[in-house]
């Protein structure tokens, strides 16, 4: 295996082989889309015709568009591999496992379930807690958002959110002691066009 891929993984933080990255990385691959996928043939006919009707393209990928999905793959890759479970998470907040599955059930933690089992992203802890207004923040965020997409909002930089002059990612907003209303407020328009 490549000694490169042993260095960018071990300086990501990421405890894994590059043979089990890979690996997850065909996994992620399988269940986020088939790799030439035709739009047009999840809908009917009718369908067809009124999504193209109002500028939705359904054309076949290009190879251009596999830039794109190798990101997606690669970042669901490194969420899952970076994510808690159960009972790394409790011990991490100095509680037992049944509060934070009590935490998962009322959203005042996020996480999702793989192979049975409770995942939960790291970006969400910090220290021996939990991020500052993070209740508040999940509280925002539309209920038919991916946590892939929630991790990606929370650990990308934001135009709106400044630190001494820099934009910041919520993630980091919070963790300076920024004020929670403003990442709710943007968390609130998650999939909302633009």
């Amino acid at each position: 295996m490549s000694p490169a891929l042993e260095s960018v993984l071990a300086k990501a933080g990421l405890q894994v082989t590059p043979d089990e990255f890979l690996s997850l990385v065909a996994d992620a691959a399988k269940r986020l889309a088939p790799p030439h996928p035709e739009p047009a043939d999840y809908f009917p006919p009718d369908q067809r015709s009124a999504l193209t009707d109002v500028g939705l393209d359904l054309s076949p990928r290009r190879p251009s568009d596999d830039q794109a999905r190798a990101r997606s793959v690669v970042a669901h890759a490194v969420l899952r591999d970076s994510a808690l479970t159960v009972a790394e998470a409790a011990r991490q907040l100095g509680v037992d496992t049944s509060r934070v599955r009590h935490r998962l059930g009322v959203g005042r933690l996020v996480g999702w379930k793989d192979r049975g089992s409770w995942r939960l992203p790291a970006w969400q802890f910090s220290g021996a807690g939990v991020l500052p207004g993070l209740e508040a923040v999940l509280a925002a965020v539309p209920t038919d958002q991916p946590p892939l997409a929630v991790a990606g909002f929370m650990t990308t930089d934001q135009e709106d959110l400044v630190v001494a002059g820099v934009p910041v990612s919520p993630r980091d907003w919070l963790l300076a002691g920024g004020e929670p209303s403003r990442v709710t407020a943007l968390a609130a328009e998650l999939g909302t066009p633009a």
